[in-house]
C-alpha cells in the first residue's frame, strides 16, 4: 500500500506541477546578477558554493523557492545570523531579480565521497522508509532531485553538508518554514538516514 500511495502522490504533484510552471516568473537575471555581488562570498559568482560546504548552492534552484526562502529570511519565519542580515535590506523585485539569476546558472555538478552510505540513501530517496512512515524523498523532490516548482526545491548536486544541516535543522524544529511537511517528515528519520539521504543527493543528477 506505501509505495502506491507514493505513486499516486508522485503523479498528482507533477500534474499540478506541469499547471504551475506555465505561469512564468518575473525577475530580471541581468538586474540580478549585478545585485549578486554581495552574495557571492558564501555562494560563489555563478552561484555553485562558497568556501564552506555547509553554505548552500543556488544555481539552478527554482526562482520562486529562492523568493520564499529570502522573504522568510526577510520576516524572520526563517533565522540564520547571517542570512536574517542580509535579506532585511532587499525589496521583493530585488529577490525575484536575485532568484532569476540564480535560477538561470548551470549547477555544477556533485559527486558522493562514500558509495556504500549513498547507497544506502537512494533506497530512502526512492523508497522511503514504510515502518517508520519516511515518505520516499522523489515524491516531492522528483526522481533526478529537480523538483517540482514552485513549492519544492531542487537538491540534485547540492552539498552534502548543507543537505544534512537543514534535515537536522527540520528535525529539531528549528527550521519550520515551509508548511511543517518537511519537519514531519525529517522528525521520523534516524540521524543515520538523514547522513545517507544527504550524501546520496550530493551525487544525484
Amino acid at each position: 500500500m506505501f509505495p502506491v500511495r507514493i505513486s499516486v502522490f508522485f503523479g498528482v504533484a507533477f500534474a499540478l506541477a506541469a499547471g504551475i510552471a506555465q505561469a512564468k516568473f518575473e525577475g530580471d537575471v541581468a538586474a540580478g546578477k549585478a545585485k549578486a555581488g554581495a552574495c557571492a562570498a558564501c555562494h560563489g559568482v555563478d552561484g555553485n558554493g562558497g568556501a564552506d560546504p555547509s553554505w548552500p548552492k543556488l544555481a539552478g534552484q527554482i526562482p520562486e523557492y529562492l523568493v520564499k526562502q529570502l522573504a522568510d529570511f526577510k520576516s524572520g519565519k526563517r533565522t540564520d545570523p547571517l542570512m536574517s542580515g542580509m535579506a532585511a535590506p532587499l525589496s521583493e523585485k530585488d529577490m525575484k531579480d536575485l532568484a532569476a539569476y540564480y535560477a538561470a546558472q548551470k549547477i555544477k555538478p556533485g559527486a558522493a565521497a562514500n558509495k556504500e552510505l549513498a547507497e544506502k540513501g537512494e533506497r530512502i530517496y526512492r523508497g522511503g522508509n514504510a515502518k517508520t512512515g519516511v515518505s520516499a524523498c522523489m515524491s516531492c523532490h522528483g526522481p533526478s532531485g529537480h523538483g517540482i516548482p514552485p513549492r519544492f526545491p531542487r537538491v540534485t548536486g547540492q552539498t552534502a553538508s548543507y543537505t544534512e544541516k537543514q534535515l537536522l535543522a527540520f528535525k529539531s524544529s528549528k527550521r519550520s518554514n515551509d508548511d511543517e511537511m518537511m519537519t514531519r517528515i525529517a522528525f521520523r528519520m534516524s540521524e543515520a538516514e538523514i547522513k545517507a539521504v544527504s550524501e546520496y543527493m550530493a551525487g544525484l543528477h
